[in-house]
């Protein structure tokens, strides 16, 4: 039975399995089924009307910072992952892919602002979810709260200019990767400050567009892998 099963894995599974872990790694992978098994209870508690309770709990801690100057810095933040800023960066990154000639990484970006964009806007009507309205808020946000837009947008966004600038400028790698982690975490929590996201709609937000990021990331590394280059 087992020399059956070890046939039939090496067979039938290996081989499809092998080049996504050979371009996302063992830790990647682990990573993206513990993401994936954390956004189905959420989904499900979601899809149930279920309240979660640290939701309410932690905003109202949060809002006892509440200050003009904390005001005027999260509105500035929260901008940074707006449509309008998202909307001008993508457009920026995109024209500058294709005028250094990088075909492959153009062709991947735009596909991945797509599916985000897809994403997000499917996902909000498909869980209809209210968001919170727990004090006069800043700000007026009409669309649904689950997942948050900013949380998703600015992870495939950000995350997937991050990559790209990382692969070019090695040297500079880690900066570059840590800068991108302060900004999307400041946009997250932006959106906690100013009431507008319930957390779990932040963590589902990340969650998401990180296995969309990983995605596009692992189909530009299996492209480049085709033609020859490094998938670092």
């Amino acid at each position: 039975m087992l020399r059956k099963i070890s046939t039939f894995w090496l067979r039938y599974i290996h081989p499809r399995l092998a080049p996504l872990i050979a371009t996302i790694g063992i830790v990647g992978l682990i990573s993206c089924l513990l993401i994936l098994f954390v956004l189905a209870n959420l989904a499900e508690e979601v899809l149930e009307r279920e309240a979660f309770a640290f939701d309410t709990t932690f905003l109202l801690w949060l809002h006892q910072f509440a200050n003009p100057t904390l005001d005027n810095l999260m509105l500035a933040i929260t901008s940074l992952g707006s449509s309008t800023t998202v909307v001008v960066v993508a457009a920026l990154t995109l024209g500058t892919l294709w005028w250094r000639h990088y075909r492959v990484e153009t062709y991947i970006f735009v596909l991945t602002c797509l599916g985000g964009l897809i994403l997000n806007r499917g996902l909000k009507l498909f869980f209809s979810k209210p968001r919170p309205q727990l004090w006069t808020l800043l700000i007026s946000e009409k669309s649904f709260s689950f997942p948050s837009g900013h949380a998703l947008g600015s992870m495939v966004l950000y995350g997937f200019i991050a990559y790209i600038l990382a692969t070019h400028y090695r040297k500079f790698s880690q900066i570059i990767y840590t800068l991108a982690v302060i900004l999307i975490v400041a946009i997250g929590t932006s959106r906690l400050y100013l009431g507008v996201h319930w957390p779990t709609d932040i963590i589902a937000g990340y969650g998401i567009g990180f296995l969309w990021l990983m995605i596009c990331i692992t189909m530009l590394k299996l492209q480049r892998l085709r033609q020859g280059q490094s998938l670092d």
